[in-house]
């Protein structure tokens, strides 16, 4: 068995990376750590680069489908990782998941038609409903005991005639929660009775920490299965976020005929080679790496909630069940998001997520990427224990 070395710090300024070289532009600095966006600092496994490698080696890149394997490769996962028997005429793609949600928002509803997000959420959520100029319905999560659930009396007194969708972030981003077969029930029995498609965002499914499962949505019953797509992606897993190469489920043919027809007229079904690739190679040989990385991201954790309940007691973390994201809230210091931002932008040096990007419920937040070698995380959380001294 291998043994993976999520220690090696990779440079990885100079690359066009977002989370490096954007930084200037995005944070008006470029002299910070960044422990932002949700890109991971480790090397994509070696039996992704060696599959791409061996796919380059034919100098002709030109049009291709995605052939059985790459299917099976996808069917097989969902069963050994999460028990999910789907079927591969249930698979589509899309080249990131946000653009799945868009397409989605487009394939199952018309301009005015009401679409629900539950914030603090992942920030693209409210870009793909203004966007495809759909009106927005908040159901803001609730907070109980150190985590969030859904405000389900909430949700039921905003839905009207002309709900049609709910974006569902499971797991959560930010938070971390997977939701239970119990919280997912309730909801989507909500859905079916009002008529509402759910359109569940996937991607951080893999990470999954002990004593937590991830229940896919479709997987139910059958009878949300028929109400629902999901998306999910190898792009945060094994980090190759770059080859734009996410997947959506469907079982409703009806729904995936509509769907199919939104990604044709845009071109979209095609996809790159070396993210095919990619994700086969994944799926096809990445449990291994994920256990050991699951084991490393959970350390991570550990060491940063110790080092801030003993550095930076008033700052509350929130456990997370799931994802290499930490949901940290800084509202003891009665800073306004810009000000918090700016004060760990100018006087920390680092760079994270301002929780008011996340929507209602994420003043005073801010999100803490630990996916990154131990070090770079000590450095990081050593320098905001220094500004907020």
């Amino acid at each position: 068995m291998k043994k993976y070395d999520f220690d090696e710090i990779v440079p990885r300024k100079g690359t066009n990376s977002i989370k490096y070289d954007a930084l200037d532009k995005i944070f008006g600095s470029a002299d910070l750590l960044p422990l932002w966006v949700a890109d991971m600092d480790f090397k994509t496994p070696d039996f992704i680069v060696d599959a791409i490698k061996k796919r380059a080696e034919h100098e002709i890149y030109g049009y291709t489908f995605k052939p059985d394997s790459y299917f099976d490769a996808i069917i097989n996962w969902m069963k050994r990782r999460h028990d999910w028997e789907i079927q591969k005429e249930w698979i589509s793609s899309s080249p990131g998941v946000v653009a799945g949600l868009s397409l989605a928002i487009e394939s199952f509803s018309k301009p005015g038609d009401g679409v629900i997000v539950q914030p603090p959420v992942y920030f693209p959520f409210f870009d793909c409903v203004k966007g495809n100029n759909r009106t927005m319905i908040e159901n803001p999560l609730r907070m109980e005991n150190g985590r969030y659930t859904f405000d389900l009396e909430d949700l039921k007194s905003k839905i009207t005639e002309t709900t049609k969708l709910l974006l569902l972030c499971n797991p959560q981003n930010p938070g971390g929660m997977v939701w239970t077969l119990e919280e997912l029930t309730a909801l989507t029995n909500i859905c079916l009775e009002n008529n509402i498609m759910i359109i569940s965002d996937e991607i951080h499914s893999d990470f999954i920490f002990n004593g937590h499962k991830h229940i896919p949505i479709a997987s139910i019953s059958e009878e949300v299965a028929q109400n629902c797509m999901v998306c999910m992606a190898p792009s945060k897993t094994f980090n190759v976020a770059g080859l734009a190469s996410s997947l959506v489920i469907i079982p409703n043919k009806r729904k995936f005929a509509a769907y199919e027809r939104t990604l044709g007229i845009a071109h979209l079904g095609m996809g790159n080679i070396f993210g095919s690739v990619a994700l086969e190679a994944a799926y096809a040989h990445g449990d291994e790496w994920l256990s050991q990385i699951l084991v490393y991201l959970w350390d991570n954790y550990l060491l940063a909630e110790k080092f801030i309940a003993e550095n930076l007691p008033r700052v509350k973390v929130m456990k997370p069940e799931a994802t290499y994201l930490v949901w940290l809230n800084f509202s003891d210091y009665g800073m306004g998001n810009q000000e918090l931002s700016k004060f760990t932008t100018d006087q920390a040096k680092v760079a994270l997520n301002d929780g008011g990007r996340f929507g209602k419920g994420g003043d005073g937040w801010l999100r803490l990427n630990i996916g990154c070698p131990r070090s770079v995380l000590e450095e990081g959380l050593e320098k905001l224990k220094q500004a907020f001294a």
